[in-house]
């Protein structure tokens, strides 16, 4: 989800070292890279093939039944559709997209999950965006302004100094990694003076934890495994759910059923929902990974050890959003605002909504990990007081409650159970590759864990519906 991550190149020897080997991050946009120019090659036939709601083939007799109208469900199915499938999608909630999840209440979207698209070269969204309708706006990290506790606004050479030097290290850690060992208990023990410092908090919360997990999780071997899209970052700012409509649009979803049995051990997959049971030649299955390991979904026979053993190492990170708006618009006019408080990962980092939407007096906050979990346990008045001591310590006493306020509760959400997968200690890369192994060619598996390449992201959830569906077209 991190939009702060750039890597600031000094050459090209840089460049290609990066370009030939994983890269640190999965959405870093990497100026002046060809990261993804060979998917770019290939968007094209692609998104025909997986969108084009044309030339259908003629139906074939097989039935798959889908279990979540995600992003990557309703790729896998209207992929399937159109090649002649019977296909029926299930979905929990009452409308949708699952993470792509859009609050408009307020008359502004309020994307609750997915806002922007991480490096849009090549990647499969921005086409699949411009066919949904969804609009969108670039959002330039260098619009920004650094606070310190007390109001002191920091300069921008201190903070680039630093983030120069958070990217150095991240670049080279994993070296000093163990396999039983998290981020951060090998950052702490190599730059312990960094540890209590406040700048630092903050870049670890927003550059780090925000993007890859709990630090006191976070593996300290894997924390730069994946792929990136080059490109500018881009926010929706119509919706992202206009992309979970357009895949929607002909296909037969029902609902607010909710799955609770998947039998497979008879010629036919055996699907129970709402006290209903539906049959299916091919059944897949895109719930979230944290929706996995609260195994409410019982499977007949119990799913090999493999993906049991994957579903517990890989970790389920938690980010909580928070829109609020006020009448007016009392902060400065750039893109981020950022603050430096004692307490890491709380509030710390400010989206101004105006800057994309002019007559919206908005801003956008966020909460990970630990704390982004209490949250939840809080009431609307405790989130807005604690926002507001962050704002009033910049902005001054005198500036105003916020009219409205939206929130997310994604770790407590039973749909989710957390935000997106990340590489935890104990998680190995084979494990992404364990979760997306069809079992017996009757059972499939999609959804943002289960792309190794692009875990974590819509792209990946999207890339990882499309290869389900061909796996089952490949078996007729």
């Amino acid at each position: 989800m991190s939009f702060l991550l750039r890597y600031k190149h000094e050459n090209l020897n840089m460049l290609i070292d990066l370009r030939n080997k994983k890269n640190m991050q999965r959405r870093i946009f990497i100026k002046d890279t060809i990261t993804g120019l060979p998917l770019l090659m290939l968007m094209p036939q692609l998104l025909a093939s997986s969108c084009n709601n044309n030339g259908g083939s003629e139906p074939n007799g097989k039935t798959v039944i889908v279990i979540g109208a995600g992003i990557s469900g309703l790729s896998a199915a209207k992929k399937l559709k159109q090649k002649g499938f019977n296909v029926i999608v299930l979905e929990s909630q009452d409308k949708v997209g699952g993470r792509l999840r859009t609050n408009r209440s307020l008359g502004v979207a309020f994307d609750e999950g997915a806002s922007w698209i991480h490096g849009v070269n090549g990647n499969p969204i921005t086409n699949l965006a411009q066919q949904a309708g969804m609009n969108t706006f670039e959002t330039l990290d260098e619009s920004r302004k650094s606070f310190d506790v007390g109001g002191k606004m920091r300069s921008s050479s201190v903070y680039d100094n630093a983030e120069d030097e958070l990217y150095a290290i991240l670049n080279k850690m994993m070296k000093s990694g163990k396999s039983d060992q998290s981020f951060q208990t090998v950052f702490n023990k190599l730059y312990p003076e960094k540890v209590n410092d406040r700048l630092w908090k903050f870049l670890l919360s927003t550059y780090v934890t925000f993007d890859l997990g709990d630090l006191d999780k976070l593996s300290s071997l894997l924390y730069n495994e994946g792929e990136v899209f080059g490109g500018a970052e881009k926010i929706a700012t119509n919706g992202y759910d206009t992309i979970a409509n357009y895949l929607a649009n002909d296909l037969d979803v029902q609902l607010n059923q909710k799955v609770s049995k998947v039998d497979y051990s008879g010629p036919r997959v055996k699907v129970t929902h709402n006290g209903t049971i539906s049959e299916a030649d091919y059944v897949i299955v895109t719930v979230p990974l944290g929706v996995l390991k609260t195994n409410v979904i019982q499977f007949l026979p119990v799913l090999p050890a493999t993906k049991t053993t994957a579903i517990q190492k890989v970790g389920m990170n938690c980010v909580n959003k928070f829109l609020l708006t006020w009448n007016t618009a009392f902060w400065d006019d750039v893109q981020y605002i950022s603050y430096t408080p004692e307490i890491r990962d709380k509030f710390n980092y400010f989206v101004n909504v105006k800057k994309f939407h002019p007559t919206v007096n908005a801003l956008m906050t966020f909460a990970y990990a630990d704390y982004g979990r209490q949250t939840e346990t809080m009431t609307d008045t405790q989130i807005v007081d604690e926002i507001m001591l962050h704002l009033r310590d910049i902005y001054g006493n005198n500036i105003p409650n916020p009219n409205n306020m939206l929130r997310t509760k994604w770790q407590s959400n039973e749909n989710s159970y957390g935000a997106y997968s990340y590489t935890a200690v104990g998680t190995e890369m084979r494990h992404f590759d364990d979760l997306a192994k069809e079992v017996n060619d009757k059972v499939f598996f999609a959804g943002e864990h289960t792309e190794a390449d692009y875990f974590s992201t819509v792209h990946g959830a999207h890339l990882s519906g499309i290869r389900e569906a061909d796996k089952i077209i490949d078996l007729g």
